[in-house]
This record gives structure tokens, C-alpha cells and sequence, in this order.
């Protein structure tokens, strides 16, 4: 159930069936030449919406903008502050409280933006201790895409535009990539970018962190339906409790 194409006269009676609220939270950021600069908000929505289909879950409107400070002088990122988004999502938990949710799960299609939904989470549980908070980053996904990947990764923890990342969009949105301008860029990454502000420029040109002419449609579907399952499984057992 899409909540924005609900009335108000109705949604009250909904809400108490559908109990779950899910949140696609994404970014707007440079993703190579063969990836939208909307890839983190469409792979939110569609992973959200397969989420939803499973547990019975309405389906909140996007949160489109997200923290990208490691890219926002590539053309086209759009940044926001850790604050700003905290202040957001902390205030539309607040409302879906007040309406009768009694669980808020954000589904991130941005590694960048899990800080502010740790913080976000960890505020409403002192806030409204009734509703039940969960932040999801493709839960499982680490062990999952080492048995698919053809190439190392380019980090321990980032991964973009890549094989893995450009397999998910191959698998969930299709229509959004272009094979054809794929590249494969393995940059050097500093060990002082985990422990320094690092933007991005100072050691890729493409925003590319692997081979992207090495994604499929079954490595994302692979790694995709892992972290679905995994999602599923936490969101149920919570019910349960």
C-alpha cells in the first residue's frame, strides 16, 4: 500500500491492518556514466516495495536527498547534513507514532546516510518507546556478494557503481542502466580515508569503486533477495516479541 495515494478517511482503519511503515531513504549523487544520479532513491523504492509486498507494509513517500559529502562536487550530487536528516526522519517517526504505527523500518540505498538513521533510530526509542525502530542497509549482503563477485572490492566497507551496486540495478531497475557505458575503475583508496575526511576526487574521476562491466542481473538478484529474506525474518520476528 502506497500511503501517499491514501485519503484520510480511510488510512486510520489501514493503519491498524498494515502496522508496518517503510521508508525508502536514498540520495541524489554521481554514479559513474552508465548509473542515474537518482541509483540510491530507485533502489530504495524498489527494494521497499518488495519488503512491503511480504510483510503486509505501507509504503511511506521517498526520502529523496541524503548525506553524500564524500561526492558533492561531482556534478549532480546534492547534499545534506547529518542534522538535517536526522531532524526529518526523527519527525516523521514522531508523526507515524502518533497515527498508530507501531513499527518504522527505513530501507538506506545510501551507505552515507547510516549515521543520521542510527542517530534517528536511537532518539525515537527514547522518544516513543512504543514504536519499534529499524535502519536496513542490504542486511547480509557482505558475505553474499563475496560469493558472487569476479572482482575484489575496491574497500572493506564502500561499495559503488561497482559490480556489486550496478547488479542490483541490473536485477531491480533495469531500464535505468547503460551497459554500454560501463567502466572499470579500481582506485588506490588511502587507509587515512577511514579515519579522515577524504572526498572522493582525490582518488577517483568517475565515482566508479570497481568493474562495472562485470555486473549481472543474477549477482544482484543473488545478493537482493539475501538481504530481502534477511529483512523479513527481523521484521517478523519483531512482531512477535
Amino acid at each position: 500500500m502506497y500511503f501517499q495515494k491514501e485519503n484520510s478517511f480511510e488510512i486510520e482503519e489501514k493503519i491498524k491492518k498494515y502496522k508496518i511503515a517503510i521508508l525508502p531513504v536514498g540520495a541524489v549523487e554521481a554514479h559513474g556514466p552508465h548509473l542515474p544520479l537518482g541509483t540510491d532513491n530507485i533502489l530504495a523504492e524498489r527494494i521497499s516495495e518488495r519488503l512491503a509486498e511480504r510483510v503486509n507494509g505501507i509504503i511511506l513517500p521517498t526520502l529523496p536527498y541524503g548525506q553524500v559529502w564524500s561526492l558533492k562536487n561531482f556534478p549532480g550530487s546534492i547534499n545534506i547534513s547529518n542534522e538535517s536528516m536526522i531532524s526529518f526522519l526523527v519527525d516523521i517517526g514522531k508523526s507515524l507514532y502518533h497515527q498508530g504505527i507501531s513499527i518504522f523500518a527505513m530501507v538506506n540505498g545510501h551507505l552515507g546516510n547510516g549515521t543520521a538513521l542510527k542517530e534517528a533510530a536511537r532518539t525515537l526509542y527514547e522518544m516513543c518507546p512504543d514504536i519499534q525502530v529499524f535502519y536496513f542497509f542490504y542486511p547480509g549482503m557482505n558475505e553474499a556478494a563475496e560469493k558472487v563477485r569476479e572482482t575484489k572490492s575496491s574497500h572493506g566497507t564502500y561499495f559503488h557503481a561497482c559490480e556489486i551496486e550496478t547488479s542490483y540495478m541490473l536485477y531491480l531497475a533495469p531500464e535505468y542502466v547503460d551497459m554500454e557505458r560501463a567502466i572499470t575503475e579500481t582506485p588506490i583508496i588511502p587507509d587515512s580515508a577511514d579515519v579522515t575526511p577524504t572526498p572522493w576526487e582525490e582518488f577517483t574521476n568517475s565515482a566508479v569503486l570497481g568493474d562495472a562491466k562485470l555486473a549481472t542481473k543474477e549477482k544482484g538478484e543473488y545478493i537482493v533477495e539475501i538481504a530481502l529474506d534477511n529483512m523479513v525474518n527481523i521484521l517478523e520476528n519483531s512482531e512477535k516479541v
